[in-house]
């Protein structure tokens, strides 16, 4: 067992950490790390707190309900009179994105009963349910068990919800290899401690125990320092953005069989503008490894992150910190001595491109699976689009068919006949629903977080205003013919990066109430990171400011070089800008 830090008591509420690596005192712990030091493996008094009257948790409990897989979140819309209308966001954990037709209607009921009637489709393949009230809380995770998924570890400081390519095809074994694989890795990492059922599963004090694990062989008492994300995907079809997870598994197929892994480490979204030693990252190329040794190398991975990983500041609490640190020799000599071996240098495999797997594909087995756009994510019923009556209308006609939902925000209707296929167009369209053939690629590739009015980090609209700022961005992609062009953009309401802002072509990252930070040069596979071209531009003006770019891209592209590359090529300073106002010239008095 390797502590490198040592923590010791100073009074009732603070700890302080001596690094063992230098043996300097550090600062005091951060107010988290004692919480969970405290939590008797996150149980607090989350249950006794149920009981009470009050609309929110204590401070303690808030941080521990994160584990749990629920947010204390405050809704803006509906403040009145300065007071906070208090509710909870309820994630799910969906490994892979699989989900059953029965699923997806328990989470539709669910967010009807408990919550604001709109079933989120996160970009990390899980359901959110939104404007949960405490009173319902416990009903709410209930049922998402009930339903046969969970909502244990989908935030908090643990490994959240493993994403994988989610394509159903069956001519090749490998899809189903790598998502056996994310399977696996989800229980295997999955924390042990019995407080996820005894506070929102367990009836009364007989209830027979799920398990009898009470510690954490992997996470300790205190869990990781920050939250970790984990993605596995085949190097053709990067739809998971392997790069910006803090361990990534690049699959290397040698034919029908996948003969390793390349380990990616260190990527992460987030930042904090007012922190120059915050920054976002993709991650770095670690090792190659084979199928038998991921689930240990990874677990070497996560524990070094787990002993050496920040705990007194958590802006610099994420694995890329640690790494920067260190370097990469440094960090996996330390991964190599957890392991108890060597490990090589990685493979040659690496991304090379990306699908939204939206529209008809055929299986490989006869059936087909028809990827289906949620602008944003969000399933509700609003006017003529009728999301939410859509897929019920699906899920009763095709109650065996198997679902899956994308990192883009999109759901997969798998093992159709096609001989089916008019039926669902025309169960589609019926509601309002899009076929994939009327979306444009830059709006199928497009994703955003939800922002306003209940994320309590945002700083402005993002999921809301998307629709509309996608008008303006066809609009001019429209006007200089580059509408067929495959184009990402990726907003968040905030610079934390939820929606992977920093690696698309096109980047909105909200910086002001209707201002963004527009971020240039990334890449549809989400291998590069973006760089900041211009800050603080109104919502209203991001098509115009693209509008000169997109001129000159048309007209100085070489081949069919890509936007993103266009953009790196051309470098911040070589990029059009919209022309400036002339100045009014000041007119004399004739008194002067």
């Amino acid at each position: 067992m390797h502590l490198p830090v040592r923590y010791l008591k100073c009074g009732s509420d603070s700890l302080i950490g001596f690094d063992m690596s230098n043996e300097k005192p550090n600062e005091k712990l951060s107010k988290v790390e004692v919480i969970k030091d405290q939590s008797n493996y996150l149980r607090g008094t989350i249950r006794e707190a149920l009981l009470d009257d009050a609309p929110i948790f204590s401070d303690e409990n808030m941080n521990l309900l994160k584990f749990h897989g629920t947010y204390q979140q405050d809704n803006r819309d509906l403040r009145g009179g300065g007071n906070k209308a208090y509710c909870f966001m309820v994630r799910s954990r969906i490994p892979g994105g699989k989900i059953t037709p029965a699923q997806l209607m328990a989470h539709l009921d669910l967010c009807e009963e408990y919550g604001n009637g709109t079933l989120r489709v996160t970009d990390r393949q899980g359901f959110q349910l939104h404007g949960v009230l405490k009173t319902d809380l416990r009903s709410a995770i209930r049922g998402v068990n009930e339903s046969g998924l969970s909502t244990i570890s989908a935030c908090g400081d643990v490994c959240r919800n493993f994403m994988c390519c989610p394509a159903p095809y069956k001519n090749s074994p490998l899809h189903d290899q790598i998502q056996e694989l994310a399977a696996t890795l989800a229980n295997h990492f999955r924390p042990k401690s019995l407080a996820y059922y005894e506070i929102w599963l367990k009836d009364g004090e007989h209830s027979e125990l799920v398990h009898q694990v009470t510690d954490e062989p992997i996470y300790g008492k205190t869990y990781l320092p920050r939250k970790f994300k984990f993605g596995v995907t085949l190097p053709h079809d990067n739809c998971i953005d392997v790069y910006a997870q803090d361990l990534g598994l690049i699959a290397v197929p040698e034919g029908d069989r996948i003969i390793g892994y390349n380990i990616v480490v260190g990527g992460s979204m987030g930042m904090t503008p007012a922190r120059k030693d915050t920054f976002p990252a993709i991650a770095r190329r670690l090792t190659f490894v084979t199928p038998e040794q991921v689930i240990g190398v990874a677990e070497a991975v996560v524990k070094v992150q787990r002993d050496f990983g920040n705990r007194v500041d958590r802006k610099l609490a994420r694995l890329k910190y640690l790494i920067a640190n260190w370097g990469v020799p440094k960090f996996k000599a330390k991964v190599e001595e957890y392991y108890g071996a060597s490990l090589p240098d990685p493979h040659p495999t690496d991304i090379t491109g990306v699908d939204d797997h939206l529209g008809w594909h055929e299986q490989g087995d006869g059936k087909h699976f028809l990827g289906v756009n949620i602008e944003n994510g969000r399933m509700k019923d609003e006017g003529p689009l009728q999301i939410k009556a859509c897929f019920r209308e699906l899920a009763r006609r095709f109650p065996t068919n198997p679902m899956r939902l994308t990192a883009l925000q999109s759901i997969l209707l798998c093992d159709l006949e096609a001989s089916e296929r008019p039926e669902v167009e025309s169960i589609l369209r019926r509601h309002g629903m899009k076929l994939h053939d009327e979306y444009t690629l830059v709006r199928r590739f497009s994703i955003s977080c939800p922002a306003l009015p209940t994320c309590g980090l945002a700083v402005t609209e993002s999921e809301r205003v998307m629709p509309e700022i996608m008008d303006q961005i066809e609009a001019v992609m429209q006007e200089h013919g580059l509408i067929d062009e495959k184009i990402a953009v990726h907003m968040t309401g905030c610079p934390n990066g939820c929606a992977r802002p920093y690696t698309p072509d096109i980047g909105l990252v909200g910086k002001a109430r209707g201002k963004y930070t527009v971020y240039l040069g990334g890449n549809v596979q989400g291998t590069r990171l973006a760089f900041l071209f211009q800050d603080m531009v109104p919502q209203e003006n991001l098509g115009a400011l693209l509008s000169p770019i997109f001129a000159q891209f048309r007209n100085e592209r070489i081949g069919n070089e890509p936007f993103g590359d266009f953009c790196v090529r051309m470098g911040k300073d070589g990029l059009a800008r919209p022309p400036q106002p002339e100045p009014v010239a000041v007119q004399a008095s004739a008194a002067g």
